[in-house]
């Protein structure tokens, strides 16, 4: 039996019960009348406040599905793909390659949770990114165990953003965007004035740098985005914070608390981004502590979600993969205007093709079903 779907239908019952109970008791004595309903004579199945919430479950399963269908089968093909690729190759290029693709797809997942799904277009993400980096970088060079130097990153980036989204969730809008890019910026000038030195890692570790860790850390890190993102949007939490992107007013209305599902957004899209950040830190030889607090990493996560498909699981993966491909591309042949061409492209999609890649996709597919339906027909 579905005791799920029972329980939905019983959303139409209590009004039809109350209704029999009217006709039953209206007859009755005036005393009988005077007494009154005891509100423990109507079943506890049948209260109003025992109705279960069908419609939260019925929009997650059907949420839940979709991603699941979208990302299931070429997801797992396309990971075993990059995991077994080690074996079968010892390219340092393609391997440098990998390692940048689930650097992009950790950091446009960590973007997207809060810009596309939350709705709140965050320009300072490079400051969560470099903190994760400055502190698991500095940890791991001092002798602290890598994951707990990654554990610290992201702790220290997702606490600063907590710091300042509280002040800054008052803004909204563009001004939200212009105060979180502000605050970043502070913090690229301050870092920059602070630590000016470059940072390279230990001589001993320079000698035994391997390639593999590396990779495989990337990838875990960028799987583990995913599934997040996959278990955390079709959840109830997912849904207050897709209803807060879509209307806050409305969702506070309906008992959504606006600024708890914002912040809850904020602080893992920072610990994201944290991870993002000391995977990089663990990655490169030797870079200036300012590098990472660079604009030009909250552009890049902006272009690949918007690229890809934002407000979706698979979009930035999609966007990570044609993002980084492309600018080698690029980098080879067109050295001066590859940033040209990706701030042109940027702009034709948010203007012709706002879903990014995969409403391109569902187009094509739509055209093939439509073409196929006619000529069945």
């Amino acid at each position: 039996m579905d005791t799920q779907g029972s329980g939905c239908d019983r959303t139409r019952r209590p009004r039809l019960a109350f209704r029999q109970f009217r006709r039953r008791h209206h007859t009755r004595s005036r005393g009988s009348a005077e007494r009154g309903v005891s509100w423990r004579s109507v079943p506890r199945s049948r209260r109003a406040d025992s109705i279960p919430d069908c419609s939260g479950r019925a929009a997650s399963r059907t949420l839940w599905s979709t991603d699941v269908k979208a990302l299931l089968v070429p997801g797992v093909v396309l990971v075993a793909v990059f995991a077994a690729l080690p074996l079968f190759t010892s390219r340092s290029d393609l391997l440098n390659l990998g390692v940048q693709i689930f650097l992009a797809v950790l950091l446009a997942q960590s973007w997207n949770l809060l810009g596309g799904y939350a709705g709140q277009i965050n320009l300072g993400h490079a400051a969560f990114f470099g903190l994760g980096a400055l502190v698991t970088r500095t940890l791991w060079v001092g002798g602290t165990p890598l994951i707990w130097g990654l554990g610290a990153g992201a702790l220290v980036a997702l606490l600063f953003g907590l710091l300042i989204g509280i002040p800054a969730f008052r803004l909204r809008g563009a001004y939200f965007a212009i105060g979180t890019l502000g605050l970043a910026e502070i913090l690229r000038i301050a870092v920059g004035n602070l630590l000016p030195q470059i940072s390279t890692i230990p001589a001993t570790e320079l000698t035994s740098y391997n390639i593999l860790p590396r990779y495989y850390l990337t990838l875990g890190l960028a799987i583990l985005s995913v599934a997040l993102l996959i278990l955390l949007i079709p959840s109830r939490v997912g849904l207050g914070i897709r209803a807060v992107r879509e209307d806050e007013a409305a969702a506070e209305a309906t008992g959504v608390s606006a600024l708890r599902h914002k912040l809850l957004a904020l602080a893992l899209s920072t610990a994201l981004a944290g991870l993002a950040g000391g995977a990089f830190a663990y990655y490169h030889v030797s870079y200036y502590p300012q590098h990472t607090f660079s604009p030009a990493w909250t552009f890049d996560a902006v272009l690949m979600s918007y690229i890809g498909g934002v407000g979706t699981v698979h979009g930035p993966v999609l966007g990570a993969l044609f993002y980084v491909i492309l600018r080698e591309l690029l980098a080879l042949q067109l050295v001066e205007f590859h940033l040209i061409i990706f701030g042109v492209l940027f702009m034709l999609v948010v203007l012709f093709l706002p879903g990014g890649l995969v409403e391109a996709g569902q187009r094509v597919r739509r055209l093939i079903y439509r073409r196929g339906h006619g000529t069945d027909h």
